[in-house]
């Protein structure tokens, strides 16, 4: 829906004013009245894709490359426009990313061969969603097989990161009690746009009705639970969860462990102060993590102990 230099420069601006503290991300787009409204394809998912792949060839080109010229099915770069008598030949993006070559992450949905493969190819890393097909290593291994056939030997997980929707309490008993309301916002939400995966159409209707759940036999967070795409528990039940999940994908280095929509600001930095200083030292380069715990709180006149840099947990 952007022009992709435009988006460029947007994100290399980004990376210079947070001295490079920023990731690139790409996605295809899901909404058809957005995308559509835009002007680009989506309900063709044949010509999404390749307006897609197009864009992040130049992507690539504008961040990683001194100068660069591209010609495909949409872009002619530089235009072809004559001016004061010269034709442009090559184009420099202005400015450029703080960190070259340029990390970029991409959410992996169907995990079709095409779409593996160009990951792949221009080493854009994957973020899984969690489920009982994660923990099953469907797309995981989908995608250490398109690595293989670019001639790469990753390690399974190599590249990738799962997501785990969760609550940490003192108790699994407390977890999951805190955890059900902030769940329910969720499935609210994601359920009408399909991504509340399993539930049937009666069961989409109940929710869009915000009623009836029980009736319409919507499953309840400790579905989820068992499928390994929510977490509710104890510190200690959240180190033997994470330690399952890399024991499985030794190549995986970084897990997505995120406050479901919804959660209040307070509740989301206590559970970030808690995964930092219980939760990752547990994991390789314990000794770095703790350190950095350490550095996060801060006391704050009247309101206690506050962390002061909260964010993704890595179990790097």
């Amino acid at each position: 829906m952007w022009h992709p230099l435009r988006l460029a420069e947007d994100f290399a601006t980004a990376d210079l004013l947070t001295k490079g503290r920023t990731v690139f991300g790409v996605g295809r787009g899901y909404h058809s009245r957005e995308v559509e409204t835009f002007g680009a394809p989506i309900i063709d998912q044949n010509a999404n894709r390749e307006l897609f792949e197009e864009q992040v060839e130049i992507l690539f080109k504008s961040f990683n490359s001194e100068s660069f010229s591209h010609k495909g099915k949409h872009y002619t770069l530089p235009p072809e426009v004559p001016y004061r008598g010269y034709q442009l030949k090559e184009l420099t993006l202005v400015p450029r990313p703080v960190n070259r070559p340029v990390e970029c992450w991409q959410p992996v949905v169907s995990a079709s061969a095409r779409g593996l493969d160009f990951m792949v190819r221009h080493n854009i890393k994957g973020a899984v969603g969690g489920g009982a097909a994660t923990m099953q290593g469907g797309p995981i291994q989908a995608y250490k097989d398109a690595a293989a056939r670019a001639g790469k030997e990753w390690k399974l997980g190599e590249n990738l990161m799962v997501g785990v929707h969760g609550y940490i309490g003192k108790t699994r008993e407390e977890a999951v009690r805190r955890l059900v309301p902030l769940y329910e916002e969720h499935v609210k939400m994601f359920a009408p746009l399909g991504f509340v995966p399993g539930l049937t159409p009666d069961q989409i209707a109940a929710v869009a009705r915000r009623g009836n759940w029980d009736a319409a036999g919507v499953p309840k967070v400790e579905h989820f639970m068992g499928l390994g795409s929510w977490f509710a528990g104890t510190p200690d039940d959240l180190v033997v969860h994470l330690k399952g999940i890399e024991e499985k994908y030794p190549g995986m280095e970084h897990i997505n462990f995120s406050s479901p929509l919804t959660t209040p600001k307070d509740i989301m930095l206590e559970q970030f102060q808690v995964v930092a200083e219980e939760v990752m030292p547990h994991f390789r380069g314990s000794s770095v993590h703790a350190a950095a715990a350490k550095m996060t709180r801060r006391i704050i006149p009247g309101r206690g102990r506050q962390p002061a840099n909260p964010g993704s947990m890595s179990t790097r």
